[in-house]
């Protein structure tokens, strides 16, 4: 009967481990300067942020034209730079930003630094709720939400603009990057969130906002099975037909 449920489990983690892709890295370097941009991009699905860092961690990246000393420490690293790369991008399809946006402060003078971030393209369901409607997130059964990335404001003048006036789609640079909508939705099977400035804040006021979430299903089974399959696998060798 053991064996009979241990198959049922690896059946059910494999099924749930192929419907996980595995996803390969990109890596996009931007030499310091404040007319540079940092431009992430997925053709398909949306950024996740792995790792950023913002100094230096050989002599050879953006080393064209630099004296010696200003390639010299290679273990130069800004505290919180991966958090503000994932604040502000993950869940996005594309992501720009100057590295001014980053050095909140100089981790080695006199060094000439860099932004370099890897990243992954997961697939994702996009879901866009205007301000004071509500976003649903749903999955099938035996999954769960996890969402990638929610952010409330505006980004063009075209997205929930039916019957509005252009003074309220004119500030189109309005972004407030929110973890509520992890918070509230993360680990359930379905879940509702109003698009609004009592949930979210006013990014901008007197502009006429919307809610973009980026999230995928999980299979619900896979970790709890996972962890059945080990706590039982030192227990194969005494079962008996």
């Amino acid at each position: 009967m053991l064996r009979f449920r241990l198959s049922n489990t690896l059946l059910l983690a494999a099924i749930c481990m192929l419907m996980t892709s595995v996803a390969s890295i990109d890596t996009v370097v931007t030499c310091d300067n404040s007319q540079n941009v940092h431009r992430l991009n997925c053709d398909n699905g949306v950024i996740i942020v792995q790792a950023a860092l913002y100094g230096r961690a050989n002599t050879m990246t953006c080393s064209r034209d630099r004296p010696e000393e200003q390639l010299a420490d290679t273990e130069c690293a800004l505290d919180g730079t991966v958090d503000i790369l994932k604040r502000r991008c993950d869940g996005k399809q594309m992501c720009e930003l100057s590295p001014n946006v980053v050095r909140t402060s100089d981790p080695c003078i006199g060094i000439y630094k860099y932004l370099e971030t890897n990243f992954t393209c997961m697939p994702a369901f996009h879901l866009t709720a205007c301000e004071h409607s509500y976003a649903y997130l749903h999955c099938d059964v035996g999954q769960v939400i996890f969402v990638y990335g929610a952010d409330y404001g505006r980004h063009d003048r075209t997205t929930c603009s039916f019957m509005r006036p252009t003074s309220q789609l004119q500030d189109v640079v309005c972004s407030q990057p929110t973890q509520k909508v992890a918070e509230s939705c993360n680990g359930k099977n379905s879940c509702m969130v109003r698009a609004s400035n009592s949930v979210f804040g006013d990014p901008c006021a007197g502009i006429y906002k919307y809610l973009e979430v980026a999230y995928t299903c999980e299979c619900k089974l896979f970790k709890q099975q996972s962890e059945l399959f080990f706590h039982t696998f030192k227990s194969w060798s005494v079962v008996k037909v």
